[in-house]
């Protein structure tokens, strides 16, 4: 049987519930992304041109750095679910951080979000794909609001 990883990133807590469920409900081992520097309130307002997360997903080079400790052994994972708040309609830059610290070649990577404003996606899968050469990276869904377990796994299930 392969093992699954969920990874994600939550700047205000709303991810890390949605993907913790996931984990558990699917079977998964789960890894917070966790920015080296956090990210606060006025870091995250997008109305501010000049905010932290503005500067950042302007720049399609930026790579926040990430604090948390490296996945043990990322070999060992055959799928990876990888959850994150949508930022302008994409992954935040700190999600090409993560990956292009890994080899990912032959693995699947599923995309998972949640948003305040967003109903997809948007161009996520194929902006991070370059960051992950050789995997499949996959848009999944949006996963706003308190998914029931069942719900969680018929998610998964369409991709593993």
């Amino acid at each position: 049987m392969s093992k699954i990883l969920v990874a994600y990133f939550s700047a205000t807590g709303t991810t890390g519930v949605v993907a913790t469920k996931l984990a558990k409900v699917i079977g998964a081992d789960i890894y917070e992304i966790v920015p080296e520097v956090p990210y606060t309130n006025a870091h995250l307002d997008w109305k501010d041109k000049s905010s932290r997360s503005s500067v950042e997903m302007q720049d399609k080079s930026s790579r926040p750095a990430i604090g948390s400790e490296p996945v043990e052994d990322i070999g060992q994972y055959d799928t990876i679910f990888i959850g994150f708040p949508v930022w302008w309609y994409v992954c935040p830059t700190i999600i090409n951080t993560f990956v292009e610290s890994y080899d990912l070649a032959g693995k699947k990577i599923i995309l998972f979000a949640t948003s305040g404003g967003s109903t997809s996606l948007g161009k996520s899968a194929e902006e991070l794909a370059p960051s992950a050469p050789g995997a499949e990276v996959i848009n999944g869904d949006i996963l706003n609001g308190d998914k029931s377990d069942d719900e969680l796994k018929a998610f998964a299930e369409k991709y593993i």
